[in-house]
């Protein structure tokens, strides 16, 4: 299945980890937000106005804890489905 096809509620995993490029307030440029191989749900899927063809997801990311984290925006290229490949 591609990736612009899952929708709200389906289960995805980190392609890479993924890093606050600043576009997260409460944290710092550099942190990570998603391990490569995180578990995440999708919780919003939309489009930029100005890029409407790529599609951007809201993604909670589980952490060590099982507890799912803030909504993380990703692009289908950060994500991928089924099991994890790590």
């Amino acid at each position: 299945m591609k990736i612009d096809e899952l929708d709200l509620g389906d289960m995805v995993y980190a392609a890479h980890t993924i890093l606050n490029d600043g576009s997260m307030p409460e944290g710092e440029e550099g942190q990570i937000l998603a391990a490569a191989g995180a578990r995440g749900v999708i919780v919003m899927k939309g489009h930029l106005e100005e890029n409407p063809e790529r599609t951007i997801f809201l993604v909670r990311f589980e952490d060590q804890d099982l507890n799912l984290g803030r909504p993380i925006g990703c692009w289908s290229d950060d994500l991928k489905a089924g099991e994890p490949t790590n």
